[in-house]
């Protein structure tokens, strides 16, 4: 049911057939229902809304006519991207709405009023409040991509305050790759009687990935990571972190060692993140560790390892860090290391997806051989991360834009303020 343009322009891309969700939620979101699209994570469910929101925007052109809500900055960035290439030729005009970013610049790009709006929570509240002039009151869609993760505690008042300022005639989609017991809470809230698409109705990771743990040490856990760089030499990985602080260690800790390794994580400043993920993407670097940042939603097509350097404490992050890899019907290998500390959280996982996993086989003799090299790289990453914490005390912060950052740079300022009236 989706108009010739729209195919030209999903043929341009390469989409030839529509994939499992696609099929389910694209007729039912032409008839104009609601819906809750439930699909294993790279399945293609941005074509799935994206399609009947640039259908319907044909029918009846307007300004400000849908808002897609993301959980992460990334995510934000690449949904805009397939919004303008199926929308290229239609003259879609979408705005990226994340923080930080100049707001000055968001604002005039609000101003001009774009079709499509891609955001994240806490800022477009933010514009909502605080940019004249800017409302949506007109909005005809709502979307929301990785639907758990937004309503999860971190941007539960915000979304609160958008769905009050925005119109009840509204369609809303929620997607994502699982669910939770807060989406069911919003459905009540939000959608009118909603259409389930479930694709996959227990929560899974994709046939074409190979998963592997291995149990060690945690204390030899640097040496192991090494280990298996070697080992599968010539593959392009993800690796995911627990803190930005450890991704950072094992980022510089790699480098010592001579491995193109590149950090994603929160405290890094926007351009910096960016930065990081193109030259992934570009081939430029060929690992990337990243925090749960980078677990949702992106789509790199190269990557072909995922290790879960420290294994994620929710279960259903599992799944979103494996599927970053074995997309769109490639393979791919996930390695998870287990220290004698997440024996149970592993378990947690193997009974979430329903698989016992094999081990990744590996020479204990070689593991041992590289611990001194490690050592020493060890020793040299910690030195590295306390000179770069000093030199960001020394400088002020002033390149650091998150938005802790600016709150806490306002204090600061306030603070000096009122020791001059003194």
């Amino acid at each position: 049911g989706v108009t010739d343009v729209l195919c030209e322009a999903c043929d341009q891309l390469g989409w030839k057939i529509p994939t499992k969700i696609q099929i389910e939620a694209i007729p039912v979101a032409l008839q104009g229902r609601d819906i809750i699209g439930l699909a294993e994570t790279g399945s293609g469910k941005t074509g799935a809304f994206a399609l009947p929101i640039l259908q319907a925007l044909l029918e009846t052109p307007q300004r400000l006519f849908a808002l897609v809500l993301t959980p992460t900055r990334e995510l934000a960035f690449q949904i805009s991207e397939q919004f303008e290439a199926l929308g290229s030729s239609i003259g879609v005009h979408s705005t990226v709405i994340v923080g930080g970013i100049d707001t000055m610049s968001q604002s005039l790009a609000l101003a001009k009023k774009p079709h499509v709006i891609i955001a994240t929570p806490g800022r477009l509240v933010d514009h909502l409040e605080n940019t004249k002039g800017f409302n949506l009151r007109a909005l005809k869609f709502l979307v929301m991509d990785e639907a758990d993760r937004i309503l999860n505690m971190d941007f539960e008042t915000e979304v609160d305050k958008i769905l009050k300022v925005i119109p009840r005639d509204r369609k809303t989609f929620l997607f994502s790759a699982t669910m939770t017991k807060k989406v069911q809470k919003l459905q009540r809230a939000a959608l009118k009687n909603p259409v389930k698409c479930a694709v996959s109705s227990k929560y899974q990771t994709v046939e074409k990935l190979q998963q592997y743990y291995i149990f060690i040490p945690s204390k030899f856990k640097d040496s192991y990571l090494v280990y298996i760089l070697n080992e599968l030499a010539g593959n392009s990985f993800m690796i995911f972190c627990s803190t930005c602080n450890n991704t950072q260690r094992t980022a510089l800790l790699l480098r010592n060692l001579g491995f193109t390794a590149i950090p994603l994580h929160g405290q890094m400043s926007q351009n910096k993140r960016l930065g990081s993920l193109n030259k992934f993407k570009a081939k430029a670097r060929s690992i990337l560790l990243a925090t749960d940042v980078a677990s949702r939603g992106l789509d790199i097509p190269h990557v072909d390892v995922v290790i879960n350097f420290d294994i994620p404490t929710h279960s259903k992050d599992y799944i979103h860090r494996v599927g970053r890899t074995a997309r769109a019907g490639r393979s791919g290998k996930s390695i998870t290391f287990v220290t004698q500390y997440d024996v149970e959280l592993f378990q947690r996982i193997e009974h979430l997806i329903g698989k016992k996993l094999p081990a990744f086989p590996m020479q204990e003799e070689e593991v041992m051989m590289l611990t001194e090299r490690v050592a020493e790289a060890q020793r040299f990453a910690r030195m590295e991360l306390r000179e770069q914490g000093e030199k960001k005390r020394s400088r002020n912060d002033d390149d650091d834009d998150t938005e802790e950052a600016i709150g806490v740079r306002k204090k600061v300022a306030g603070g000096k303020k009122k020791k001059r009236k003194a």
